[in-house]
């Protein structure tokens, strides 16, 4: 097993109208982690996916899942990228609880440098929640629901999926 020695490099935020993802660098620590030049604890590798323990763990068994297809966010990963990633979630997920003894946790995965993300490439945080201390601790000022805007953008959104909807 390999050890990982260096803290996550971080890339975003740029003058306004240029967006985060139109500056993405060609080679980002996971894609450098992916080629085997930056080391790291892998837990898992396929064709299209490769899974590996985060340097920084919020708690043990702490793990990064990543396409290999590089892309800075969810949406602009392709569809075949994306369903690789849906197909080993599963089975990373409950191997983490196994090897951790915990059967809860937490999944994250952030989408540009307000929503705080380090790293642009995708990248899913697979983090054991053992107790309350450990883990993510996740606050949730939620609001109520305007039906009317509701209904309102959730057409708008179906309409965005095109055929799919």
């Amino acid at each position: 097993m390999c050890r990982q020695s260096i803290q996550p490099a971080r890339f975003g935020g740029g003058p306004a109208g240029v967006g985060y993802h139109d500056r993405m660098p060609e080679d980002t620590l996971f894609t450098k982690i992916i080629g085997g030049e930056i080391p790291c604890h892998k837990v898992y590798e396929d064709e299209h996916v490769f899974a590996f323990l985060d340097i920084s763990p919020l708690a043990p068994g702490h793990t990064l899942v990543i396409p290999k297809e590089p892309a800075p966010t969810m949406g602009e990963l392709s569809d075949d990228a994306g369903a690789a990633l849906g197909r080993v979630l599963p089975r990373l997920c409950r191997a983490v609880c196994e090897a951790t003894g915990t059967d809860q946790y937490n999944l994250l995965q952030n989408n540009g440098p307000r929503a705080h993300q380090a790293v642009m490439h995708v990248h899913i945080h697979i983090i054991p929640k053992p107790d309350g201390a450990s883990g993510l601790d996740v606050g949730w000022p939620s609001g109520e629901i305007d039906h009317a805007r509701g209904a309102a953008l959730a057409s708008k959104i179906a309409s965005a999926m095109g055929d799919n909807a």
